[in-house]
């Protein structure tokens, strides 16, 4: 806590200094932050200078692109939407062309009863569907709108306006002997403000929020909203834990927190406004973690919050000399939680941050309440799109490896190629790459050479969440590609990965209005019962192949998570 008083304390000193500035900017953090460097957004790409190279049939991506979501079309690319399917050692076990959402969903699976239950959702919409049979889903549950050819339909059992069911960990507190969930509560990211730089009724509407900033905890004791009881709720407002809905300042929680049902939680968060050193124009928080004793989860407590150097105003000097400064559209900070291999309650003593424009961090958590950065790398700059989002940890404990990587926001390929990086953390004060995961090519049948032909975004996402059932594969580690489906690497050899399966789902013109592009967004695998679940914007997939095993379509036989 002292810290983030030390941090206010030096912010307000500084502001009646940087009020003599003269900016056409009304909000205050937002001037200061952008007064720091000159503008210097990426100008457009000259014709030519990207598209498809006819000699190689290979894409060539442009150096820069300025941020937008418009299409921006090239020679070569399909005027139409591809319906055909690929698959490469891999096998659709069943379809369910049901939609919570196109453009972006949240997973978590957990057992009841000797039944399994998938929840797939986003803010105000949700569906829970058991999976104990794979081959024959059954939505038991529905709220919000739900999603078809047309877009969102007329709201099912809608939430109450200031509410919604925010991404989650569900994990087993033995303690207490009970299921718990924790949710996470954020501004949003897009749909509110286009450009901070010219929107001030919108840029008062996130700093006034009208929901919780924080996360809220609950105990679960079946699989329907009805059977769970709200524990608490608790601003990441730190300065303010009192403050009530919009009054609370900061981000709230980004994505889903990390947590493993013991003592410890965390979470991506910005405290406050001072957090304000960041270039995307949509956001106005750049996220550093914050850690919490769950001990009691009726009462969390706060025990330290992480900020790396060039995130908070009066912290600039990393910021001013980040190369990113000034370009309006490089997203800095965490936009998901700490990844953590192992539990500190269990020994572990490193946590893996994705800082985007801030690179990559190593924390030693051991102690929680006293995060301390032990190791930094930073990568070239990679404009537009993010450029640091997800890292798998699911090989670091035997193979001392990581995987990071950011994902693609433009369609059509408009912008740099996004590689997955294989860095070798075995020295956590001197990580370093050793290799990028192969970029994926189509199958010799298809009716392009390149994915960036096929239309829409191309690029990785995520491989999944911690919360996933079961054990992850030594060596094989797999990713949504956006419009390459899903791609399983064999990263046995970290310097010479390969892929070794894959499976590309149809684009579904009829069906899919809104966000046609965004294809494959989310995986989601059940280790224990070797499927994978693939969530594209036009329905769900239950996948198996043979590289993570023989799929067991029968009912779990150890409940997920694990009771102990």
């Amino acid at each position: 806590m002292r810290s983030i008083v030390l941090l206010l304390a030096a912010t307000l000193s500084a502001a009646s200094a940087f009020e003599e500035k003269e900016t056409q900017v009304e909000d205050p953090f937002i001037r200061w932050s952008d007064a720091l460097c000159e503008a210097n957004e990426p100008a457009p790409p000259e014709p030519g200078s990207w598209g498809m190279d006819e000699a190689t049939g290979r894409f060539i991506h442009p150096s820069a692109t300025p941020h937008q979501h418009e299409t921006m079309s090239f020679p070569g690319e399909l005027d139409y939407w591809d319906s055909n399917e690929y698959a490469k050692n891999m096998k659709v076990e069943a379809y369910y062309p049901w939609v919570v959402e196109p453009f972006h969903t949240w997973q978590n699976i957990v057992d009841f009863d000797g039944r399994r239950y998938l929840y797939q959702y986003v803010r105000k919409d949700l569906g829970i569907f058991d999976i104990t049979d794979p081959k024959d889903v059954k939505k038991i549950y529905e709220k919000g709108s739900p999603w078809g050819p047309g877009g969102a339909g007329e709201e099912v059992n809608p939430y109450a306006p200031s509410d919604m069911f925010g991404a989650a960990s569900i994990m087993w507190n033995a303690e207490l002997g009970k299921m718990i969930m924790v949710q996470s509560f954020e501004i949003r990211r897009f749909g509110v403000i286009n450009d901070k730089r010219s929107e001030p009724d919108k840029i008062a509407m996130h700093r006034s929020a009208d929901h919780l900033k924080g996360f809220k905890v609950y105990e679960m004791n079946g699989p329907l909203p009805e059977d769970w009881t709200l524990l608490s709720e608790t601003t990441t407002d730190v300065m303010h834990p009192n403050a009530p809905v919009g009054q609370q300042g900061g981000s709230g929680v980004r994505d889903i927190p990390t947590y493993f049902g013991g003592k410890y939680m965390f979470v991506a968060a910005a405290p406050d406004a001072s957090f304000a050193l960041t270039e995307y124009p949509t956001d106005l928080y750049s996220s550093g973690y914050q850690a919490w004793d769950m001990s009691e989860p009726k009462a969390p407590k706060f025990l330290d919050q992480f900020a790396a150097p060039g995130q908070r105003l009066g912290d600039e000097e990393a910021y001013v000399n980040n190369p990113r400064c000034g370009n309006r559209t490089s997203w800095f900070g965490s936009r998901m939680p700490l990844f953590v291999p192992t539990p500190v309650e269990d020994g572990g003593k490193y946590g893996y941050a994705a800082m985007a424009g801030l690179g990559l961090y190593v924390l030693d958590i051991s102690d929680p309440g006293n995060m301390k950065a032990v190791g930094h790398l930073e990568f070239p700059p990679n404009v537009a799109g993010t450029e640091g989002d997800n890292i798998d940890v699911s090989q670091v404990e035997k193979s001392g490896i990581i995987y990071y990587s950011g994902y693609p926001l433009a369609e059509s390929c408009y912008e740099p190629y996004k590689d997955v990086f294989a860095i070798d953390v075995k020295d956590p004060t001197h990580p370093k790459i050793v290799g990028t995961l192969p970029r994926p090519t189509p199958p010799d049948n298809a009716p392009f050479t390149d994915f960036c032909q096929r239309r829409g975004s191309f690029g990785p996402k995520r491989t999944g969440y911690y919360t996933q059932p079961g054990t992850p594969r030594d060596g094989i580690v797999p990713y949504a590609f956006y419009n390459a489906g899903v791609q399983i690497f064999d990263v046995k050899d970290p310097a010479n990965a390969e892929i070794v399966a894959y499976f590309v789902p149809k684009f579904s013109e009829d069906t899919v209005e809104y966000a046609r592009g965004n294809l494959a967004h989310g995986i989601y695998v059940e280790y224990d019962r070797n499927l994978i679940w693939l969530f594209t914007n036009h329905g769900f997939y239950a996948l198996s192949t043979p590289v993570i095993g023989e799929p067991v379509l029968t009912p779990p036989t150890t409940p997920w998570p694990p009771r102990s």
